[in-house]
């Protein structure tokens, strides 16, 4: 992704609420913040959700979607691109909706949902370790301004569906939350499906918890009204700067919740743990093999002298 890319089709809207940042005074088109770099009382930034940048009337300056990126995290441009990977590009179907509020307009065709069984998908989840997941996900075929598209699918409580393949990260339909009840007491947070299905592999339960999948952090501020029903909560989040933010966002809301994050402190979220761990395990065997070779043979060439 480049700086181009990221401009025209992340929404400055979502970014903004990546860091816990929401408007003081909005309206359909256009919002008004604080701004984001001094304290005010009379907020000063201006965000045009139409054109996708934010002008500061106390600076001056204007920002793009990368451009106050590197404001907030105080960061470079690749840094800032690295960080915006996360993001779905739905920002021109989100313009569109903007420019007609009456007429909401599909850019896309849902042309066939079924089992996963492309062989790309399949090498796909082998490569992030989520092969033996594959039921909770559906193969989800689409055809996207006049050409056809597939990917692996995970519904959100919209009924809108979030792909991921190797050349994809989108959501098809309305962006929310995912939640999975099961009539627990607990319930534990991920940022994206993939931890949660990581989170499956690594800690399988006997009595399943209910689980909240944000499918991004910008849906944090969605999520205020459901923690009151646990009596207890754990937060399995990226350790980035997004994921710090998100977890202080729950904490607020609910005191007591267990932040996970340090069981994994080392990688950037739970699938990356996951990965690291099987890696470790195939490395454990092959050492094993090597050293069960290299024994064998010592043994052998003993009995030859022997002989």
């Amino acid at each position: 992704m480049n700086c181009k890319q990221a401009n025209e089709n992340i929404s400055i809207k979502e970014v903004m609420e990546s860091f816990s940042l929401f408007p003081s005074k909005e309206h359909p088109k256009t919002a008004y913040y604080y701004a984001i770099n001094r304290q005010e009382r009379t907020p000063s930034l201006l965000v045009n959700y139409v054109k996708n940048i934010a002008f500061d009337f106390g600076t001056g300056k204007q920002y793009d979607v990368v451009s106050i990126v590197q404001e907030l995290k105080q960061c470079t441009v690749s840094d800032a691109l690295e960080y915006l990977e996360k993001f779905d590009f739905s920002f021109q179907k989100q313009k569109g909706n903007l420019n007609n509020p009456k007429e909401e307009t599909k850019s896309y065709q849902i042309l066939e949902v079924k089992e996963v069984s492309h062989p790309a998908l399949i090498e796909y989840l082998k490569y992030r370790k989520l092969e033996s997941q594959k039921s909770e996900l559906q193969e989800i075929h689409y055809e996207m301004n006049g050409k056809n598209y597939f990917g692996l699918g995970f519904k959100n409580d919209s009924g809108g569906y979030e792909i991921r393949s190797s050349f994809s990260k989108i959501c098809l339909g309305k962006k929310d939350i995912t939640t999975i009840k099961n009539n627990s007491a607990n319930l534990k947070v991920f940022e994206g499906f993939t931890d949660y299905l990581s989170h499956k592999i690594l800690e399988p339960e006997k009595t399943p918890s209910d689980y909240l999948i944000l499918n991004s952090v910008a849906m944090v501020h969605k999520t205020s009204g459901l923690f009151g029903n646990y009596k207890s909560v754990e937060m399995y989040l990226d350790n980035d700067r997004a994921g710090e933010q998100c977890r202080d966002s729950i904490l607020k809301i609910f005191p007591k919740a267990n932040d996970r994050s340090n069981e994994y402190f080392l990688h950037q979220d739970l699938n990356d743990f996951l990965i690291s761990q099987e890696e470790k395990t195939l490395e454990n065997k092959l050492e094993k093999n090597q050293t069960a070779i290299h024994d064998a043979e010592g043994n052998r060439n003993i009995y030859r002298r022997k002989r």
